[in-house]
């Protein structure tokens, strides 16, 4: 058996030990599912979406027992592709999602002190894979895949709404499973790098790396048929300043590109707050099949 095989096979084999009966469980107020009784919650951390050079990239999911497909929320910290992690206030909390009715999801990707870029957005599209490859196992509808990410994860979650996979080649597994996603809500994120003052972070191993970061400037590549998108974004922003954000938003609107933006006065370099998971789910039901 190829190498590739076993790794999916040893992946496939993990399922029912991620998504068993051995996870935790915790009740839910079905005020926010819309049932009347209780339903049970199951919460795993740190299970293998994939796997690259033998090291295993990994993800907490939380969801609600249920007898029908469920969306899936997908979230992508922050951190300028050097720190953050997957429990960090730049993410959703998986259990409360859950709550909502989703089969969500909080992942890690490769850092740049570890593997320079593109790793981070290779391994965001293995997790999009992941969804798709495993969907009757994990009970999820993938027509109804949603992306979420702040600051650089939203600057990775915007790349995959616009350019997909781009010239960047699929690592990490389940290489023939679809990407497809419905919609990206995109929170104090950075769309163009060069003119970032740490969009040099974003360096290749080898490269013109000014060609590059024009390659994985989300405001590049808009287009009429892209995925819906949600921007937020703060004017007192002081890691990503409020023209970034502005210059996509014209992007959007010359283009003619499905979009919603909100803007706010004084709310610094945005986390997920209930105002913003407020905003997502309105984004969600609107943008919803």
């Amino acid at each position: 058996m190829s190498s590739e095989k076993r790794r999916v096979s040893v992946l496939v084999c993990l399922l029912p030990v991620m998504l068993g009966m051995s996870g935790d469980r915790v009740e839910a107020n079905d005020r926010e599912t819309g049932k009347e009784e209780l339903s049970k919650i199951v919460y795993h951390e740190n299970i293998v979406y994939g796997q690259v050079h033998g090291a295993g990239l990994l993800a907490d999911v939380a969801y609600v027992e249920s007898k029908t497909p469920l969306p899936a929320i997908l979230s992508v910290h922050g951190g300028r592709w050097r720190g953050g992690h997957k429990r960090d206030t730049s993410t959703i909390d998986v259990k409360q999602w859950a709550g909502f009715g989703f089969f969500a999801m909080s992942i890690d990707y490769r850092l740049v002190g570890c593997t320079l870029a593109p790793a981070c957005y290779q391994d965001l599209q293995c997790a999009i894979r992941y969804l798709h490859a495993n969907s009757k196992q994990l009970n999820v509808d993938t027509d109804r895949i949603y992306l979420m990410g702040q600051s650089a994860g939203g600057h990775l979650v915007s790349l995959a709404a616009t350019l997909g996979d781009g010239p960047f080649p699929r690592t990490g597994g389940w290489e023939k499973a679809s990407n497809e996603f419905r919609a990206v809500i995109s929170l104090a994120a950075n769309y163009e790098l060069n003119t970032l003052s740490w969009g040099d972070i974003w360096t290749p191993a080898s490269g013109d790396p000014i060609e590059a970061r024009n390659q994985a400037s989300p405001v590049n590549h808009v287009s009429k048929t892209m995925k819906p998108l949600l921007i937020l974004h703060s004017d007192n922003d002081r890691s990503v300043p409020i023209e970034n954000a502005l210059l996509m938003v014209e992007a959007l609107k010359k283009s003619g590109a499905r979009h919603t933006f909100h803007r706010y006065p004084t709310a610094g370099h945005m986390q997920v707050t209930d105002e913003v998971i407020e905003r997502a789910r309105e984004f969600i039901d609107k943008h919803s099949p």
